[in-house]
């Protein structure tokens, strides 16, 4: 009887701990910054504690300037080798907000060049014109469609995405992300632009080439071969 107990026990036991297991991976699939505990939190970017993030500032700080943000009504700049601006809508930008909304300016056959959001899913608006835009999959399955203006494209956190302006006029794009800090991870650069750069035999292994081709990669993202490249205007 004792046994039959036991067994009971531990068999409710180890069934528990699956399924909490399975509940707390599935709240990490959906769900990117931590709930408010507030109305809402108005970061304090002059602040030096740093938790999970910027602290909010107290609330009779709190201004109405503070939820209103202009700074997308104008484009970035599109004079960069991939031919597209980004202006970032972040926490940085836009203080009081939970997620992050940017704009996009691709020229025609400009790209967003190949990238991942390791902080947040993301909804792609096109504003105006047509582009291409792909993702691909853990299991490298790669899901593309030319898509236009009013349509929406959805990119799981992640994955690798892109997108390339298809039309014969400048694209907006409007990237909306469910984190204030999704993080940009820009694989060319992360590749060819670290500081300190990975060594050449390595990328070589990887993508099987010689090492003198390495060599000439990296001489198009720092052609001085000392600076580092942090953004896209840098290249």
């Amino acid at each position: 009887m004792a046994t039959k107990f036991s067994t009971k026990t531990a068999s409710l036991f180890f069934l528990v701990l699956c399924l909490t297991v399975i509940l707390f991976f599935s709240l990490l699939c959906f769900s990117a910054d931590p709930d408010p505990l507030q109305d809402f939190c108005v970061a304090d970017l002059n602040s030096t504690i740093r938790t999970n993030g910027y602290p909010c500032k107290p609330e009779s700080q709190v201004t109405s300037n503070d939820f209103f943000f202009s700074g997308l009504m104008t484009g970035a700049s599109t004079e960069n080798p991939f031919g597209a601006g980004l202006k970032f809508g972040d926490v940085t930008a836009f203080p009081a907000q939970g997620l992050t909304v940017s704009r996009i300016d691709i020229i025609p056959g400009g790209i967003i060049p190949l990238h991942v959001h390791p902080r947040a899913s993301e909804a792609n608006f096109i504003l105006t014109g047509k582009v291409y835009f792909g993702l691909v999959t853990t299991t490298d399955v790669l899901y593309s469609k030319v898509m236009k203006a009013k349509e929406l494209f959805i990119v799981p956190r992640g994955l690798v995405h892109f997108a390339v302006n298809v039309e014969q006029r400048n694209a907006i794009v409007l990237a909306i992300l469910n984190s204030q800090l999704p993080g940009f991870s820009t694989l060319p650069l992360n590749l060819f632009a670290s500081t300190p750069t990975i060594p050449n035999y390595i990328l070589a292994k990887n993508f099987r080439v010689d090492d003198k081709v390495i060599a000439i990669i990296k001489s198009k993202f720092a052609p001085n071969g000392s600076l580092p490249i942090t953004t896209w205007e840098d290249i």
